[in-house]
């Protein structure tokens, strides 16, 4: 099976890593805004899990699981996106970004095999560290589907080696201290920090938090090997929750000029 993530930065180009929080606002317009970014050159789609107590995430997205979760929405509908999104484009890699109370309630070995049948090629678990991953890293080696790792900018030498071991995919490099959507990255420290993480590993490493914009994306990709942005598209949505047809029109804007800002 060829890995799709690791295949994606093969050509060298910047990636343009999009998160939306599956579900929100409801499961038929969340579809579209999947597909509309899709279609616009998102590189890697990320979809998160809804979940009613996301400590790493700021009140944008706080709010956007609150919307998914009161809509009903639950990792069966999580998994139909995902295949939605494979079906639009086969060799898209489909990451589901949560937290790891939702797997071990969901059971870790039938969480793993619906990931399989439904196209997902990697997990980000925001709660799970490398001291406790023993369970879900052998099923997700099992299976081919890639653990994508965060890093901070207060993991030291030591600390990265542990996450290294058994990361692949890329590297997520927190690029601001505290919690989704708030401040920007300091673009000298990031530089810093992605030199020292390359001299540990070939693995390429996109940076996400605080990147609200094309021009953003830009400065992260003349750094790094790509960037996440998530909070400033929710926020499009969250601002047009009466308007289904403005919101899919700027989201449709939006996630071009983000890829613009990736040709650099």
């Amino acid at each position: 099976m060829t890995n799709l993530i690791s295949q994606a930065f093969e050509n060298n180009e910047k990636k343009l890593v999009t998160f939306v929080t599956g579900g929100d606002p409801d499961y038929d317009t969340s579809s579209e805004i999947i597909k509309t970014i899709i279609n616009n050159g998102a590189d890697i789609i990320e979809i998160g899990m809804p979940f009613s107590d996301p400590m790493a995430d700021g009140p944008t997205i706080q709010l956007s699981s609150n919307r998914a979760i009161s809509k009903g929405i639950n990792l069966e509908n999580i998994f139909s996106l995902a295949a939605e999104a494979k079906k639009i484009k086969n060799d898209l890699p489909i990451i589901l970004m949560g937290y790891y109370n939702l797997i071990l309630y969901f059971g870790i070995d039938k969480f793993v095999k619906k990931c399989k049948e439904n196209g997902v090629d990697g997990l980000i678990i925001v709660d799970l560290q490398p001291e406790e991953d023993e369970d879900l890293i052998n099923e997700l080696k099992n299976n081919q589907i890639d653990l994508i790792r965060l890093i901070t900018p207060t993991t030291n030498e030591e600390r990265l080696k542990l996450i290294l071991n058994n990361a692949s995919g890329f590297l997520y490099y927190v690029s601001i201290m505290g919690i989704t959507g708030q401040k920007s990255a300091d673009l000298n420290e990031l530089e810093k920090s992605v030199a020292f993480i390359k001299k540990h590993t070939n693995l390429p490493v996109v940076p996400g938090f605080g990147i609200k914009n094309s021009t953003d994306v830009s400065n992260i990709c003349k750094i790094a090997d790509g960037a996440v942005v998530g909070s400033s598209i929710i926020k499009i949505i969250e601002e047009n929750l009466t308007n289904k047809e403005k919101m899919l029109s700027e989201i449709d804007k939006f996630s071009k000029d983000l890829k613009n800002g990736t040709r650099v």
